[in-house]
């Protein structure tokens, strides 16, 4: 129950601290505290001349926030939108007759601002908005009473007090204590005028019953610490003397304002004098887990399980789906309750290892509960499961019509010109990639082979690949029968080898840069190959020997002397015959049959069988792009990568001569690579039926995919962005610096020169995206995620790496010698201008 709602719109910590102690707190829109550092209870307030925009109004109540309150202009557009029960309606006394059936219908509450606190007026009103709250704000220049308060509550109203209200110090005849006006309308039943007292966990468990004084309530307030009152020895300071102190986490007041509920975080042995957490009972359930769990954590018997669960991260993970996987098959209460105990248990031990409590997860359910937007909820593709298919009796072949799922497949669209700066800015993000919380994902998965090398590797292969092996590496001469794959496939291999070759060969940097920088100083750069490198070729959802050609090519080309290929085993354990293949061709000297994390660490520290290398290359999905980010920053691995990494990404520029089909199909030949990948159309003064044509051609090539069901899911993230001419198409293109870029325009070829930022461009209507990745000679290896405005594609200098050289004769030290002591002794290296003058000083003597 709330007595009082305070309004702040200035920082105030101490006073911000204790009225979050007490109950909701409303603050002003504009106000400095970020959504997801707002109190555990708050209402934002939006004044009357700011305007309100629908998704920044849901993405507040999303945050957390528990109502919005919005003046009557704005309440227009949310109601029927958002829910009622989300909504209060900021009105002048002026405008009640401007309130609708409809906006009154639309919120729970009504916040007014009244000259005066006037009971004979306010009553009626309140009746007139049945069944909402009524806030009540007075403008006048006096102080509300603590009689003002109780008045009100007797209307079922409640006062909004203004900071420059409040006080925590002693109410005055210009500020009011916090603790009086919480406590105005508290009543006690007993002779000496206290208030029982319930103490409970955070979560709500009972910790015992005591009692509170109005000088107890205040301190606790203020201090946010557990103070109560004694009846035989005045003010009570839980854990003053035994160091059990709580810290106050929420008062409230029951439905009768007769008795208070104290939410504390308890500290020491426990609550209860017989060092117990709680008076009536031992814990038990999860509370009693959670506090075995802690202890545990801190002071673990050597060689318990838990202690093992602590210390072995890829186990703890390993048992949480485990338990899942049998929780989801159990069919029996007594099993489903058997299985999620266990659940529960391996779930809260990781959260107690990440220093998560119950209340934590509480809070965070409790969030999520107020989300007024929901996403479908679908599961990831790796965790769909088709149900068991019943063999039916043979029937006659029945024709039947196609349908689509889920309505048709749509991007969402914006035209440049109408967009504001802040909105042209989330234009141009990617769809949002947590890659800190990867990297602490794949820590454990890259310490593990690390530390236990091919033991780990087996390990971890057996479970993320489901493959179980002897051996993970093979080395040349690769078995023939490894390398059998279909005729027409070999020859188009060898095409795209011959291809890709050609390119990249034509890029070596074979020669020495030689340059006499003065008379008697030459210096020199020339290009050796980087000695070992290991390139990941994905094999997750496609496989993909195209991207064993790309990056193996230029590895031969450079002449690179150990080439690791790293690739997942298919189920039966060998490796794709098409990347067997290309692995012979690119003269591979080892293969690593291992995906994901565990690869890239394989080949970062080495294994006993894996051979160490020294720079890593190629794309994959989330866990290996945050595990080459995670080793190219371990000075023990001593390894390079390619570039940072993201989803595959296309951006095309479409004018008025562009084909709808091969728009569509040049947008769909990215958006089936994963559900995170994003394709953007820059469709350039496009008529509305010509963007009709090619959205309906990405809906009806989009169904006939194999791959429908990804595409279901990256296209909605996609965009379509109108623009009034090229100019401004090719601006927004250079500002996402897209990772391929594809020109269907009048004058594509002419427009080339106009591009700063991009992986690679692909010009002209018969120019699809599809050659560059399999076999015109570029290489498909691409900076993605905006990464192409400082990084380059893969290419044969990748491979390499430069070396300077500088040769002085005596003549050329006698010249630069002494410019290079004054600088030495400039900068105060002594050592540095001696090694020139000991020289200078025996040419000296030799003239």
């Amino acid at each position: 129950m709330t007595t009082f709602l305070p309004l702040l719109n200035e920082d105030n910590s101490a006073l911000f601290n204790a009225l979050d102690r007490i109950g909701p707190i409303i603050l002003d829109a504009q106000h400095s505290i970020p959504l997801p550092q707002l109190p555990q209870q708050s209402y934002l307030l939006v004044d009357q001349d700011t305007s309100v925009d629908i998704d920044a109004v849901a993405s507040w109540l999303d945050e957390g926030v528990e109502k919005v309150i919005v003046p009557l202009s704005s309440a227009k557009e949310l109601i029927g939108v958002l829910p009622a029960d989300r909504l209060v309606l900021l009105l002048d006394v002026a405008n009640v007759s401007a309130v609708s059936d409809k906006i009154r219908n639309g919120v729970s509450g009504v916040l007014l601002k009244t000259p005066s606190i006037d009971i004979d007026f306010i009553t009626p009103f309140s009746k007139f908005f049945v069944g909402s709250t009524i806030y009540v704000l007075s403008t006048a220049d006096s102080l509300p009473t603590v009689s003002n308060i109780r008045e009100l509550q007797t209307i079922g109203a409640t006062l909004v007090l203004p900071e420059s209200q409040l006080t925590l110090d002693t109410s005055s005849s210009t500020k009011l204590n916090v603790a009086d006006a919480f406590l105005a309308t508290v009543v006690s039943d007993r002779a000496d005028g206290l208030y029982p007292t319930v103490v409970t966990t955070e979560t709500g468990h009972s910790l015992g019953l005591v009692y509170s004084s109005k000088a107890s309530v205040k301190e606790s307030i203020i201090s946010g610490k557990g103070v109560y009152q004694s009846r035989k020895h005045g003010l009570w300071r839980k854990g003053e003397t035994s160091g059990a102190t709580q810290d106050v986490v929420r008062i409230r007041l029951d439905c009768d304002s007769d008795s208070l509920e104290f939410r504390v975080v308890q500290h020491g042995v426990g609550f209860c004098h017989l060092n117990r957490q709680s008076c009536f009972s031992e814990a038990t359930g999860l509370p009693a887990l959670e506090n075995t769990l802690r202890q545990r954590l801190e002071n673990a018997p050597e060689g318990s399980y838990t202690q093992r669960l602590f210390k072995d991260p890829v186990l703890l993970q390993s048992k949480i789906m485990e338990e899942a996987d049998e929780l989801c098959n159990a069919e029996t209460k007594e099993d489903i309750a058997f299985e999620a105990a266990d659940l529960f248990y391996f779930a809260l031990t990781r959260c107690v290892a990440a220093g998560v409590s119950i209340s934590d997860i509480e809070r965070s359910l409790d969030k999520k509960a107020k989300k007024v937007t929901r996403r479908p909820g679908n599961a990831k593709p790796q965790w769909t499961k088709e149900a068991p298919v019943t063999p039916a009796a043979p029937a006659v072949p029945e024709k039947k019509e196609e349908t689509k799922v889920d309505g048709p497949i749509r991007m969402r669209t914006s035209d440049l010109s109408k967009v504001s700066p802040e909105e042209r800015v989330q234009l141009l993000r990617r769809p949002v990639l947590k890659s800190d919380e990867m990297i602490e994902k794949v820590k454990p998965i890259v310490e593990a082979v690390r530390q236990r090398g091919d033991e780990a590797l087996l390990e971890l292969t057996a479970k993320f690949d489901r493959v179980k092996l002897d051996s993970t590496v093979i080395f040349p001469p690769f078995a023939p029968e490894s390398m059998v794959i279909e005729e027409d496939v070999r020859k188009a291999i060898d095409v795209a080898y011959s291809n890709i070759h050609k390119f990249h060969a034509a890029q070596v940097d074979g020669s020495t840069l030689k340059v006499e920088t003065m008379p008697g100083v030459v210096c020199s750069r020339f290009a050796r190959p980087i000695v070992r490198v290991g390139l990941y070729v994905p094999g997750g959802t496609a496989v993909l020997p195209s991207t064993a050609l790309m990056l193996g090519i230029p590895a031969q080309v450079a002449g690179c002397k150990e080439i690791v290929l790293a690739t997942p085993p298919r189920p039966d354990g060998s490796i794709t015959p098409e990347v067997m293949y290309v692995a012979h061709l690119v003269g591979a000297s080892a293969i690593l049959k291992a995906g994901g994390a565990q690869a890239v660490a394989a080949m970062a520290y080495g294994t006993k069988t894996v051979p160490k290398v020294d720079k890593i290359f190629g794309p994959g999905n989330q866990w290996v792009t945050a595990a080459k980010m995670l080793v190219q920053n371990d000075t023990d691995a001593l390894v390079s990568i390619d570039m940072p990494a993201g989803p595959s990404e296309v951006l095309v520029i479409a004018d008025h001569t562009a084909n709808p089909a091969f728009v569509a199909a040049d947008l769909l030949s990215q958006a089936e690579h994963g559900v995170d990948s994003q394709v953007v159309l820059v469709a350039v003064n496009l008529t509305p039926e010509h963007l009709a044509a090619i959205e309906q051609e990405v809906d009806v090539q989009a169904s006939a995919l194999s791959r429908v069901d990804i595409v279901r899911q990256s296209i909605p993230k996609s965009i379509i962005v109108k623009v009034a001419n090229t100019d401004e198409a090719i601006q927004f293109s250079n500002d996402y610096a897209p990772e391929h870029l594809i020109l269907h325009l009048e004058d594509a070829s002419q427009r080339v020169a106009e591009i700063d930022n991009a992986g690679s461009v692909f010009v002209g209507a018969f120019t699809p995206e599809s050659c560059g990745d399999y076999a015109s000679g570029t290489n498909h290896t691409l900076p993605t995620n905006g990464y192409a405005r400082q990084f380059s594609g893969v290419n044969t200098l990748s491979f390499q790496k430069h070396i300077t050289s500088q040769e002085i004769t005596a003549a050329g030290l006698d010249v630069l010698g002494p410019v290079v002591a004054t600088l030495a002794d400039c900068e105060g290296l002594q050592a540095h201008a001696n090694a020139v003058r000991v020289r200078l000083d025996q040419v000296k003597k030799s003239a």
